[in-house]
């Protein structure tokens, strides 16, 4: 039998696979027709009456686009995309020709936004963009490919507004302890492309935009700042977050003049009645082909969200909790005391993290119908955070990993009571872009058993921990065995996480 490791992976790769750039766009993008050619866009047919024009900006784009051009064929006019610096080489080295575009592409690459902050490069990429949209005419079609990295890729602060100025203010917002939502709402109001000042500019052509979502619950106006889409917010949010942190007196003059002449009220929802936006790839579809996968292998697959978020040590814990109660099902004390106290634990968590659209009841219903027989796959998604304390290396999939190994492992060794005796138990957590912090690995694997057999061996998990130092933890123990390492995968859907468990 294969081992939970070999299924973990398994299910990552499945679910990676689905939102890869190429077959995502293959699957969802056609072009049919020769006399009068019509663009399909998931069962959506959109004429090309004259010319189609591609843009794009984010850290998958160039990917999509590689895809996109060889759909489009002869029928793509010209295209221009702005993509993180260094990503054609990344991509080079790492042997993905498939990512890459053809030599004498019509799509001009521009990259920029060095260290994921907008740049003189960026600038002139979004320059570029802006002037093809604004040049395009009603029986023009414009398709535009969006993914996670966006925004810093497409900056056009409002004229005079210089970049560094805006800037320094979203700096000053950020270390003011502004959210990253009312940053966003701030950066939009000074833009000419965010929050739907693009498909404005290209209007009256047709605009079709393909979006691979890296934010929780997919908001259309959120994803890379919304270029294509109607911004909720006006200048009046914006004033509010600028009065809250104390900034409205010292603003640039600049800034001033761009706020005092802004509409009062967001552009209404019929002027983008040009305008399609259409998810491509989000965590919710990674998450339901990792259930398919997982189901094919046998398993009871459930997917509890993908929406997760908050503190690691948090979400641990809550993860650590459905485990047990999983374990329980197994050993027939699926009603007792016990059970209930596990339950009570993990709506209280679940209450904490505020993870929105969460039907727990539902699920632990389902979990609930499941027979004792069958090994068991919890699937979740998002994107979790961790408050740095200490120096070390790793990253919030592998920091979360070994939280939840330790959770089990202490909930074993507290006794007799743990139901966990007669289960195998594999949890693993991976960045669907292959990257987990600043290491090589998108994750790890971990389980109550690993970290016994670090105890043993002299190693203390818990000191690992404090210093934010799993990447060291996995990759002297056992030779890096338990390390989710994938490379590059040229996507983006946030996180994914699997607890895998049999009975023994």
């Amino acid at each position: 039998t294969m081992s939970l490791r070999e299924h973990a992976l398994s299910l990552f790769r499945a679910a990676v696979g689905t939102v890869r750039p190429a077959p995502m766009l293959r699957r969802a993008l056609k072009l049919q027709g020769d006399g009068c050619p019509q663009l399909l866009v998931k069962g959506q047919a959109f004429p090309v009456k004259r010319d189609l024009y591609l843009v794009g900006f984010g850290k998958a784009v160039l990917g999509m686009a590689a895809a996109a051009e060889e759909i489009l064929g002869d029928h793509l006019t010209r295209g221009i995309i702005n993509v993180p610096l260094g990503i054609q080489e990344s991509l080079q080295r790492a042997g993905m020709q498939e990512m890459l575009l053809k030599p004498h592409s019509k799509i001009q690459v521009i990259e920029g936004a060095k260290n994921n902050l907008p740049d003189a490069e960026a600038l002139k990429g979004a320059v570029a963009i802006q002037e093809l949209a604004e040049g395009l005419t009603a029986d023009d079609l414009l398709l535009v490919l969006i993914s996670g990295g966006g925004s810093a890729l497409l900056p056009a602060p409002i004229p005079p507004i210089l970049l560094e100025e805006k800037e320094n203010l979203t700096k000053l917002l950020a270390s003011r302890g502004a959210a990253i939502q009312e940053l966003n709402i701030v950066r939009k109001t000074l833009s000419v492309l965010k929050g739907g000042g693009l498909a404005q500019l290209a209007h009256p052509a047709r605009v079709v935009s393909l979006i691979l979502s890296d934010v929780i619950g997919d908001p259309l106006d959120i994803i890379a700042s919304g270029p294509t889409a109607a911004s909720s917010h006006n200048v009046q949010d914006c004033l509010q977050i600028l009065t809250k942190y104390n900034l409205l007196h010292n603003l640039p003059r600049s800034v001033e003049m761009v706020l005092s002449s802004s509409p009062t009220k967001p552009t209404a929802p019929e002027n983008y009645s040009h305008v399609s936006n259409i998810i491509l790839g989000s965590n919710k579809l990674a998450l339901e082909e990792a259930k398919r996968q997982a189901e094919g292998l046998g398993y009871a697959a459930l997917v509890l969200s993908a929406a997760v978020r908050g503190e690691v040590s948090c979400v641990a814990m809550l993860y650590c909790q459905l485990t047990q109660l999983v374990c329980l099902g197994f050993t027939g004390l699926r009603d007792g005391p016990l059970s209930d106290e596990l339950r009570g634990n993990v709506l209280q968590l679940a209450a904490e993290l505020q993870i929105p659209r969460l039907d727990l009841d539902e699920f632990l219903q389902a979990l609930q119908g499941l027979g004792p027989s069958r090994p068991v796959c919890i699937l979740a998604g998002g994107e979790t955070t961790v408050q740095l304390q200490g120096t070390g290396k790793g990253g919030r999939n592998q920091e979360l990993a070994l939280r939840v190994g330790l959770g089990l492992h202490r909930a074993q060794a507290t006794g007799a009571s743990s139901p966990q005796g007669r289960c195998e138990i594999l949890f693993f957590s991976g960045g669907t872009d292959g990257q987990d912090g600043p290491t090589e690995a998108a994750g790890a694997f971990c389980s109550p058993g690993l970290v016994a057999e670090a105890l043993q061996e002299g190693l203390d998990v818990e000191a690992f921990l404090r210093n934010n130092d799993s990447y060291a933890f996995f990759s002297q123990f056992q030779g890096g065995h338990h390390l989710l390492v994938t490379g590059l995968t040229g996507t983006n859907v946030m996180d994914i996480q699997a607890i895998l468990i049999r009975a023994v």
